[in-house]
């Protein structure tokens, strides 16, 4: 009773001496409290259940976008081999391409080899261009400069598809159709349409690749008496090199779903590419240019969907290379 009393005296020594005298702390009893407004859920619960509703909603309807997706292209993509009973090998490579002709010419080596060829060679050329310039950006230019060229990158990220096709189809193949003779079409215009188109998303993930290394790097790097070209090149890119990879691969993969531009300077010609200036074929330039001509459900129809699921694999396969390096860059 003794503390109880003690504690009574302290509570009352509060209210007494209380520095907020509108506040009749006092005066409140029992039978003053709302005990079932103090039990129910707030307003801001009830609003942080509904946030957390509309989430996992969203999350969900993605999901269930993602598996419809998968699973349309996958069933329709797979029709050609199953009901239509071309062999998969065959289609792989074989290299005579006319599905209306019947299931012995339905080989997609050609487009093949020749989306990964532009794909390939885009990010080889874009690759150099890209870590100079996010080098100069992050290492060498001031903060006005770097923020002039982000904006730059980011207005020719900007440009749509068919824009750059339309100057590659009346700059750089007449360019090329007159140094080498030709027609101009073929896996060089196209390469250079696609270096132009990958380059901004190349550069731009490696400036956050870059702007990722720790300063105590750098100064540590100094401190041994290091050049400021010995820094980047012994300490910067080496410890950024997993980023770098991963902004490739992003390249890669935006040039490998090109169709397009690509479309418009390639020559749209299902055949083995002899040489960098014959006209050829990618997968994505062959599905835009003859979807539209064909029936669904017939066996032209069937091996169209079928090179779409090829670029679905090649999508999830450059996804599954990007987290595989963001792993190993962790470590």
């Amino acid at each position: 009773m003794k503390k109880k009393d003690e504690l009574k005296q302290v509570v009352d020594q509060a209210i007494a001496e209380q520095q907020v005298p509108h506040v009749k702390i006092n005066q409140i009893g029992p039978n003053d409290v709302n005990i079932k407004k103090l039990t129910q859920p707030s307003k801001e619960t009830h609003q942080e259940y509904w946030g957390k509703g509309l989430t996992y909603a969203a999350i969900g309807l993605i999901i269930v976008l993602v598996i419809s997706i998968i699973g349309f292209i996958g069933v329709h993509g797979l029709s050609t081999f199953v009901s239509d009973h071309v062999n998969v090998f065959h289609f792989l490579t074989s290299t005579d391409w006319d599905p209306s002709e019947g299931k012995n010419h339905v080989g997609a080596a050609a487009m093949i080899v020749t989306s990964f060829a532009v794909t390939l060679l885009a990010a080889i050329v874009a690759t150099p261009f890209a870590i100079a310039a996010a080098l100069f950006m992050t290492e060498y230019t001031s903060k006005k400069g770097a923020s002039f060229l982000q904006s730059v990158i980011e207005l020719l990220v900007g440009i749509p598809s068919v824009v750059y096709g339309f100057l590659g189809l009346t700059i750089i193949v007449p360019t090329i159709r007159k140094i080498f003779g030709g027609t101009g079409f073929g896996i060089l215009a196209a390469t250079l349409v696609l270096f132009v188109m990958v380059l901004p998303t190349i550069a731009s993930l490696t400036v956050d690749a870059l702007k990722a290394v720790p300063k105590q790097f750098r100064q540590a790097s100094f401190a041994l008496g290091a050049t400021k070209w010995q820094t980047i090149h012994k300490v910067t890119l080496k410890v950024a090199t997993p980023r770098i990879l991963t902004a490739v691969i992003f390249g890669m993969a935006r040039a490998f779903g090109e169709a397009l531009a690509v479309q418009m300077v390639i020559g749209n010609a299902v055949l083995m590419p002899a040489n960098l200036i014959s006209p050829s074929a990618t997968l994505t330039s062959q599905l835009t240019s003859q979807m539209g001509n064909t029936v669904m459900g017939t066996l032209p129809n069937n091996a169209l969907w079928s090179l779409a699921l090829l670029l679905l694999i090649m999508s999830l396969v450059f996804n599954f290379l990007v987290r595989l390096v963001g792993r190993k860059g962790s470590k």
